[in-house]
């Protein structure tokens, strides 16, 4: 019997999500909900740039719930707790891309979510490529040292092309680099990845004694004009947070990201684009993630590539789906479930 997934929104991610659940032969597209009126009323293949469907998206929550899904793909770009609680107290599991891991961020609209699972009797997953996948390649990578000493992912890229705002402000992108609300901008901005860091130390069987934030910012020296926004010299093009799990005085894991913008960066960061996952211990794990275009990959824009990004944040959540669903229910992490296999994902059918 088939999964009946509702998609929620689409988006990018969104539009990625809906390709793979109707090329899946275990899951079923029975509704979708619309954020934009413009989408309401529209066959979901057309939204999503394939053929259609039969699905019609709309914006009545009541009609979607009605369908009795299986499984809400939820893919905004900022998760709404008031949302999720109304899907998840109606009995509907979800798998989410929306900056979720353990809600452990979110204060106490986590308890709230955890309510609505025990209510509903479902559960809720979040993941992504980073923080979530990425994590995940850790936690593989340490199952064959004896002794782990620490856990530390380093995430780097340059994304002056990555045209989204609205994901880059909350961090202090574009703040003069002397304004005084900054030092605790890029803490609230990736609160995320503290999320990730709990994960791991639970995967480790660590109790943290505290989990920190630790950021640098560094300044364009002149104008960097962008499609959508210019960042005006003097402001911030680039930041770094490191999040810490700390046990007294040492740290044992450690998640960093560094995003710069344009090439006249104060201080001039160097950096290498991607992942690299190291696990210190016996014996040190050392592993260098890359995301590369297959041969037969077509792109002229890099609104084109950016399509593979889109596809590495949406199907970990599409992968997760049979075993969140088959889950007991609560907030669910990787460390809950088992090793989400990518079924439906091979072409040699």
């Amino acid at each position: 019997m088939s999964i009946r997934i509702v998609q929620w929104t689409t988006g990018n991610v969104g539009q990625r999500s809906v390709r793979a659940v109707v090329a899946q032969p275990d899951l079923e597209l029975v509704g979708c909900y619309a954020w934009s009126a413009d989408k309401v009323g529209r066959d979901v293949g057309e939204l999503c740039g394939i053929d259609p469907i039969g699905v019609v998206a709309t914006d009545d929550v009541d009609t979607l719930l009605a369908l009795r899904p299986d499984c809400v793909v939820y893919n905004p770009m900022w998760q709404n707790p008031d949302e999720l609680v109304r899907i998840l107290e109606s009995g509907v599991n979800v798998v989410s891309t929306a900056a979720f891991i353990n809600g452990n961020g979110l204060g106490s609209d986590q308890r709230r979510i955890a309510d609505a699972c025990l209510r509903g009797g479902s559960s809720m997953f979040g993941s992504g490529i980073s923080p979530g996948w990425v994590e995940l390649m850790a936690i593989v990578s340490a199952g064959i040292c004896e002794r782990v000493d620490k856990i530390t992912i380093h995430e780097a890229s340059d994304t002056t092309l990555y045209d989204s705002p609205a994901t880059e402000l909350p961090a202090g992108f574009g703040r003069p680099i002397d304004d005084p609300e900054l030092p605790g901008m890029a803490a609230k901005g990736t609160a995320v990845f503290g999320e990730a860091v709990a994960l791991l130390a639970d995967a480790l069987g660590v109790e943290l004694d505290e989990i920190v934030c630790e950021a640098e910012y560094a300044q364009t020296t002149e104008d960097l004009v962008m499609d959508s926004w210019t960042i005006a010299a003097g402001c911030v093009a680039g930041v770094a947070a490191s999040w810490q799990g700390r046990v007294g005085d040492r740290t044992v894991v450690e998640l960093t990201v560094r995003w710069k913008k344009g090439q006249t960066l104060e201080p001039d960061w160097q950096i290498t684009e991607g992942h690299v996952i190291q696990i210190d211990g016996l014996p040190t794990v050392r592993t260098t993630l890359e995301y590369l275009p297959p041969p037969d990959f077509e792109a002229t824009t890099f609104a084109d590539f950016m399509v593979l990004g889109m596809i590495m944040t949406a199907m970990p959540a599409i992968h997760a789906i049979p075993a969140v669903v088959a889950a007991d229910p609560g907030i669910l992490t990787y460390n809950d479930l088992p090793l989400p296999l990518p079924k439906g994902a091979s072409h040699a059918r």
